[in-house]
């Protein structure tokens, strides 16, 4: 629960979001081309909202960093900083 508190006390609403930049960057595709990817996938996450992912200022829900992890080419673990 204290976990859970100061998750909601930050500003910070995501821990993947640096590493799905990191990860779109390494593959070369823009925002916009990450989005249509994901939408292949039944994943509708518009350009602006992963700004918002990759800044950490937008949650992330489970399917959706389950889609970015296939698009991306990277393990969820990855993306949540388990592993390197």
């Amino acid at each position: 629960m204290i976990y859970l508190k100061l998750v909601l006390d930050s500003e910070i609403r995501n821990i993947s979001g640096p590493r799905v930049r990191t990860a779109r960057l390494n593959n070369n595709i823009t925002q916009k081309e990450l989005s249509i990817k994901l939408e292949t996938l039944g994943v509708y996450i518009d350009r602006a909202s992963i700004s918002k992912i990759e800044q950490q200022n937008r949650i992330i829900m489970d399917i959706e960093l389950l889609a970015l992890s296939k698009v991306l080419k990277v393990s969820v673990n990855w993306l949540l900083g388990l592993e390197r």
